[in-house]
């Protein structure tokens, strides 16, 4: 996901929502002190990481108090080593503690995402397939955490129900069938492209057959998707899905599959451990 005029709009809504949730009727602790107090403030990760989050962070504060200054020392896409400095924030010490734990929990969760997408693609840097987000990401965060997923070079799926048909089998049996499938797909909109989810080779010609624009080799074998790639020979792009792991990832990629998707990449996220100091 790229960033653009849509994903900013998402995230002002839902940084309006977190503030809303966070700061309720107001932030108590923060009138300890002086409204007239100002304060500069670091902001370092405890660990290494690939960074995501700047435009979330910079909305917070924008949203609380926009005479905050930010300035930052990364960029999103950015990899880290353990205590490096982020960014400082200047401005009314009120404004940035009240900001502090909903700028970083995106900040820490969206960076989180990135880095376990990195460590994945890592590992098949040397193929040239694509690996893919699911839509298993956590509720109102879903285009937040597919831009991170790009920050970490890894690739984006359909975004949601809307942009592109996913035929799985229990549409299948619902439709009565591939073919069908397919072919209901083609009229209700011949302009999406058309995926069909597969279990076994003998489904795998039948999708060929309908022209599916990428198949799905679900739960596949490694020498059944390798029959797979032989038998397509290009004809439709591959997806595998299904069990992939770290530990098996490489050898899913090197049976020639154009892409691999991977609910983890944003399911299994964990946030990186940041830390704010008054300075």
């Amino acid at each position: 996901m790229q960033f653009s005029d849509a994903l900013q709009r998402d995230i002002t809504e839902t940084v309006r929502f977190a503030l809303a949730e966070d700061i309720g009727s107001g932030d108590i602790t923060a009138q300890l002190i002086p409204p007239e107090h100002t304060a500069t403030a670091r902001i370092i990760t405890r660990e290494s990481a690939v960074i995501c989050g700047v435009n979330w962070v910079n909305e917070v504060f924008q949203q609380i108090d926009n005479s905050v200054t930010i300035t930052w020392h990364v960029a999103d896409g950015d990899s880290v080593s353990a205590d490096t400095a982020l960014f400082e924030l200047s401005g009314p010490a009120r404004s940035l503690l009240t900001g502090e734990r909903t700028a970083l929990n995106f900040l820490q969760l969206l960076s989180g995402t990135a880095t376990i997408c990195k460590h994945y693609a890592d590992l098949v840097a040397h193929t040239n397939v694509r690996l893919l987000d699911t839509r298993k990401t956590i509720p109102g965060l879903r285009t937040a955490q597919k831009y991170a997923v790009t920050c970490g070079a890894c690739h984006n799926h359909r975004i949601g129900l809307y942009d592109a048909f996913l035929i799985k089998e229990n549409h299948i049996a619902a439709c009565g069938g591939i073919t069908a499938a397919i072919e209901t797909a083609r009229n209700i909109a011949p302009l999406k492209p058309i995926e069909v989810e597969v279990e076994n080779l003998a489904e795998l010609d039948i999708a060929l057959s309908g022209n599916a624009d990428i198949i799905m080799l679900d739960n596949f074998s490694l020498e059944d998707m390798r029959k797979g790639v032989a038998i397509t020979a290009g004809r439709a792009r591959l997806e595998a899905s299904g069990n992939v792991s770290m530990q098996t990832l490489a050898a899913i990629a090197e049976t020639g599959v154009d892409f691999i998707s991977i609910g983890a990449l944003t399911k299994h996220a964990q946030a990186i451990d940041l830390s704010m100091r008054f300075i």
